[in-house]
């Protein structure tokens, strides 16, 4: 028997334990991204430092966290960040931080590899379950759907579009080359190019009712109801032309990315493991007939 563990449903029961433990009304940080996942720290000193040493008030064990990364001010008049001379560099919503800043209730916190989320206002207790509803279907990093939120929409779609005799098309796609990426650039780079891509295609090709995903790694997934597979090979190929013409630059290095895609449209029968298998087979034909293009079948 296999012992494999489904890292969303080893999210999901994280999610629920921490969920268990009522918080304060003090503001905290949330960790949506990282080992820690859920984990949430109250800011209640006037000074916290966070770091990969064990004498910061929130250790962060990570080789690209310094030992001390980034210090938290606490007072009535509001909370900051500063960054403590880090290798790596503090970033509060993807800006990196040259100076101290004030922290206003969603800001996004990244430290190394792991990401923060500020949670403060009236009603903290409201927000913090909110959070935790959030990270049992987002994707901390990319902050786009995760693959538990995109397998239960599949299997909605199938049967919806199966009862009314409507098309669904698949769009899976990954990035080209990326463990070259990580391995000639770093894991912080990695970690820009997957959310930059991500941004990039949420604001420009995503509509309200389609679902853009993260499946895993370096993969994703486009779930387009009442689309025949003509019309996904239409976005697929406005995905690939974005991302290839895009600047994606990470420390003064520019980094080359490109996305082979492989789209498939809902035969019947289909079941959402059957769906997926055969667009990841088309995805694995673009690569195998030289990546940065689109397949169908």
């Amino acid at each position: 028997m296999s012992t494999t563990r489904d890292p969303d449903k080893t999210r999901v029961s994280q999610v629920s334990r921490i969920a268990d433990k009522r918080p304060t009304g003090t503001p905290c940080f949330v960790q949506i991204y990282g080992k820690d996942l859920g984990k949430k720290y109250a800011l209640d000193k006037v000074q916290m430092t966070i770091g990969r040493g064990p004498d910061n008030a929130i250790v962060c064990d990570m080789d690209n966290v310094s030992r001390t990364h980034c210090k938290i001010y606490v007072s009535a008049g509001g909370n900051y960040v500063e960054d403590m001379g880090s290798t790596n560099g503090t970033f509060v919503n993807d800006e990196e931080l040259t100076s101290r800043r004030k922290l206003k209730n969603g800001d996004f916190i990244k430290v190394g590899g792991v990401i923060f989320k500020y949670i403060d206002g009236d009603n903290i207790e409201n927000l913090y379950y909110e959070e935790i509803y959030r990270m049992a279907i987002i994707d901390g990093l990319t902050q786009i759907y995760n693959k538990r939120y995109l397998l239960e929409f599949l299997d909605r779609e199938i049967a919806r579009c199966a009862r009314y005799a409507r098309p669904l098309t698949l769009i899976m796609f990954d990035l080209d080359h990326f463990k070259r990426v990580n391995d000639d650039f770093g894991h912080l780079a990695g970690d820009y190019v997957l959310k930059r891509v991500a941004d990039l295609i949420h604001k420009k090709h995503i509509r309200k009712e389609e679902c853009f995903a993260r499946y895993g790694g370096e993969e994703f997934a486009v779930v387009l109801p009442d689309t025949p597979a003509d019309r996904g090979v239409i976005l697929a190929e406005k995905i690939r032309q974005l991302i290839e013409e895009s600047r994606f630059e990470f420390e003064d290095n520019v980094i080359p990315v490109t996305v082979s895609m492989g789209v498939s449209e809902m035969k019947k029968g289909d079941a959402c493991e059957s769906f997926i298998v055969r667009a990841d087979e088309k995805l694995y034909l673009s690569k195998q007939n030289g990546r940065n293009r689109v397949s169908l079948g």
